[in-house]
């Protein structure tokens, strides 16, 4: 019985094979535009993830000045090595501590130049960015404390100023001052910030203060805590020690931030799945459409098959059947077009993936919804029309023309 219905269906479907398909293009519209913008969000999510990752595990950052509207952060006292020190002493659960402070310097090999971010810090730097050293080595405790002009540069400075030769060992200009070349990064590319983080040069932060900088001043913190540390501990922790350094009284707001990096990447990734959720809200409202056309066309059909449907009515078909009859078309034009919205979906999804270098990450939950949703779309829309067929007159249907 129920294969005889959706023969009927078919054949029916089959008929008007034009008027089918542009009756369940809204079905298609709809979830294709769905699955593709859940995916492109979740792709965006991942990629937002794994540039923060790139930051280093388990990160905090401590800086001065409070920032945001009417914060200036140039208004407060700077940090200095001691505020370092004092953090790696008294603060419990960290794996790395590092100062770093930056500036933009023009750096010469040779007949090559380029402006680059020079950061001076010390080898925990290394440890808290999990940023290992590919080629050299990283920097020693003589020269840390020495001051030496030695650096280790990214490989963005490495392209530019080497090709393809090796950097260890040669000298270059950072500044006025000759620096050895101890040491090249790994690849990192850009950040979620959209910041080539390979275009950088370290050196020792006493070498930056000296020779770069003129001052003592560390302009930021980066603390690294222990696998398994709570993050939010070591911050709460910083604060309390900061204060007190800083002689902050109780109602005195802070003049630093420490900001933590799963905070931040929290952010970001609600951010993004608020919009993706928003971008297939209103991508769904097609899917309404789609039920509205379906329900038309029903309608249609009806009107179209009502002496068909008084001949069947005549000879003992009864109400059920042909509501049945109505109803399996209805459905198999919304699931036709659910499964071919969720192939369009999935291909504009990969394509858009490729452009915007994100992750085409398939989330079969929303795959498995957008079929059902088209599956219930045609249920509920093709009910009525089924219903009217069911209920036609037979005598009032066999006069009809």
């Amino acid at each position: 019985m129920l294969y005889e219905t959706f023969k009927l269906a078919l054949q029916a479907i089959s008929r008007n094979a034009m008027r089918s398909f542009l009756t369940v293009l809204g079905i298609i519209i709809g979830v294709g535009a769905v699955i593709a913008m859940v995916t492109i969000g979740n792709g965006t999510t991942a990629k937002v993830n794994a540039d923060i990752a790139k930051l280093g595990s388990n990160m905090l950052f401590a800086r001065p000045g409070q920032f945001g509207p009417g914060r200036a952060s140039s208004e407060a006292p700077s940090f200095d090595i001691s505020d370092v020190n004092a953090i790696r002493d008294q603060v419990s659960g960290l794996k790395a501590v590092a100062p770093s402070s930056s500036a933009s310097v023009t750096v010469v090999y040779g007949s090559e130049s380029r402006s680059s971010q020079v950061n001076g810090t010390s080898d925990d730097f290394l440890i808290a960015r999990d940023w290992p050293v590919v080629e050299g080595r990283s920097f020693n405790a003589g020269e840390m404390s020495g001051g030496r002009a030695v650096c280790i540069i990214g490989e963005t400075v490495h392209e530019k100023l080497f090709g393809s030769a090796s950097p260890v060992g040669e000298t270059i200009r950072v500044g006025t001052i000759p620096c050895a070349v101890i040491g090249l990064l790994e690849e990192k590319g850009q950040s979620g910030f959209g910041q080539d983080q390979d275009d950088v040069i370290l050196m020792p932060l006493r070498t930056f203060q000296r020779r770069i900088a003129g001052d003592s001043d560390v302009g930021s913190i980066i603390l690294s805590a222990n696998d398994g540390v709570d993050t939010a501990r070591i911050q709460a922790a910083t604060e309390r020690l900061l204060r007190e350094r800083r002689k902050i009284g109780r109602n005195q707001d802070d003049d630093f931030s420490v900001r933590d990096m799963k905070e931040i990447a929290e952010a970001q990734t609600s951010t993004t799945s608020i919009l993706t959720g928003l971008l297939g809200a209103v991508a769904g409202v097609s899917l309404l459409v789609g039920g509205i056309g379906i329900m038309n066309i029903m309608l249609v059909s009806v009107t179209e098959r009502t002496r068909e449907i008084g001949i069947r009515l005549a000879i003992g078909a009864l109400e059920r059947q042909v509501l049945m009859q109505f109803l399996v078309e209805a459905v198999v034009l919304s699931l036709f077009g659910g499964v071919v919205g969720i192939l369009v979906g999935l291909g504009l999804a990969w394509a858009a993936s490729g452009a915007l270098g994100v992750p085409f990450t398939i989330d079969l939950t929303i795959v498995a919804i957008s079929f059902l949703v088209s599956a219930i779309i045609g249920i509920v829309f093709g009910y009525f029309p089924a219903r009217r067929a069911a209920r036609l007159d037979p005598i009032e249907a066999l006069r009809h023309e």
